[in-house]
């Protein structure tokens, strides 16, 4: 499954498309002129179509309002404590070589937590991430992850760490597991917002009682339609279609 989901990310990417239209269109000029050059003009526009940002954002809109961001003033006292899922952070390499903890754009799934430990003292914090890598660097992201939340004086006592797991079906399975958790109180799963449907099928299919608390939302209540960035749009198109399709095959599998 982990394997299957590496090469699903690369036919995610609009790019990849673009460049196979590409190399067919290359394949083909030799004999086959007219179809080459219509190869060629058919990876042009998906080039430059995956730019125009308000098609991918229409779609990233729909998945993070499944589950509306909480309330400021929403109590959690009934809660036993957080699943925060990893993703946020980069390459081990680069703490390793200057000592930082290193975060993408889904930051706030390591802020927002310690905020909210420091609203709720009682709450546990369960961070579930292992190596993500297809070649493995030798450090979990729970290892990157209890580096940042120590630095930022959060009490160890108080975090549990799950680090075997590179998948988010793995993430809810490994983590039940774990000693002195039980899946069946009921917990916060902290993600991005466009990540939540498929987190929440699946962790709930795996037993746990989760709440969602979506985090890192990528879209606002509109895109103005001169918005075009050909980086920005293959980001949001890759995020879309990467939940899209993992949605449909854990549904198939029977996963979420």
């Amino acid at each position: 499954m982990f394997l299957a989901s590496k090469l699903l990310s690369f036919f995610t990417q609009p790019l990849a498309w673009a460049a196979l239209l590409l190399f067919g269109a290359l394949l083909c000029l030799p004999r086959r002129r007219r179809s080459g050059m219509r190869l060629g003009w058919l990876a042009l526009a998906v080039l430059l179509l995956q730019g125009w940002e308000p098609l991918p954002d229409a779609v990233l809109r729909q998945l993070e309002a499944q589950y509306p961001e909480p309330a400021a003033e929403r109590r959690l006292g009934q809660y036993a404590g957080i699943v925060v899922l990893g993703g946020a952070l980069e390459s081990a390499r680069i703490w390793q070589s200057h000592g930082q903890v290193p975060m993408n754009d889904a930051a706030e799934r390591m802020t927002v937590p310690i905020s909210l430990l420091r609203q709720e003292p009682h709450l546990r914090l369960l961070f579930t991430g292992g190596e993500g890598n297809l070649l493995a660097e030798g450090t979990s992201e729970a290892a990157l992850a209890k580096a940042f939340f120590d630095s930022m004086g959060v009490p160890p006592q108080q975090v549990v760490y799950e680090s075997a797991s590179r998948t988010t079906y793995e993430n809810a399975v490994f983590s039940a597991a774990l000693p002195g958790v039980d899946p069946r109180q009921p917990w916060l799963l902290l993600t991005s917002a466009f990540h939540m449907p498929r987190s929440v099928a699946t962790f709930r299919k795996a037993g746990w009682n989760v709440t969602p608390y979506p985090v890192d939302f990528r879209t606002g209540d509109s895109t103005a339609w001169t918005q075009y960035s050909l980086w920005l749009g293959a980001e949001k198109w890759q995020l879309v279609l990467h939940e899209l399709a993992g949605l449909l095959a854990y549904r198939l599998a029977g996963r979420a």
